[in-house]
């Protein structure tokens, strides 16, 4: 039985293992949701890229035949339009190998989705002063 393939640990380790084809609209895809949400903490989620700002923001990864995006539902509602020429899943956009990216769009789905988790952590936050307030306070 010939060795597993090691689990990619980074995004870096993810694009050096993925498919040559893909390669480089991996590059693309990773700068420019760097571009999009400089805050973001790259990791590996489910086994693929994925960016996060106190929750994922977005995942993507490679296909055969595609690179996929995962921007959560939302943000598919939000921009249903714009992604009607492709095809789409519930949370899931597939980007054809064979076409440019399309970056511009990358970029405001990427952003939509950090004003979207600041807004939604926004909510969360029970109106009592934090520690650090309370001391300065003091």
């Amino acid at each position: 039985m010939p060795p597993k393939k090691a689990r990619p640990q980074t995004i870096t380790d993810y694009i050096n293992a993925a498919p040559k084809e893909a390669r480089q609209k991996l590059r693309q895809m990773r700068a420019c949701i760097r571009k999009a949400a400089p805050g973001a903490v790259e990791g590996i989620k489910w086994g693929m890229p994925a960016f996060s700002h106190r929750r994922i923001l977005v995942m993507f990864a490679a296909f055969k035949h595609h690179i996929g995006f995962y921007p959560t539902s939302s943000a598919m509602n939000a921009f249903a339009k714009d992604l009607s020429k492709f095809t789409t899943g519930k949370g899931s956009i597939q980007f054809p190998l064979d076409k440019p990216l399309p970056l511009p769009l990358i970029r405001k789905i990427t952003a939509f989705r950090v004003r979207e988790s600041i807004e939604k952590d926004r909510k969360w936050r029970t109106g009592r002063k934090t520690m650090s307030e309370t001391a300065s306070n003091d």
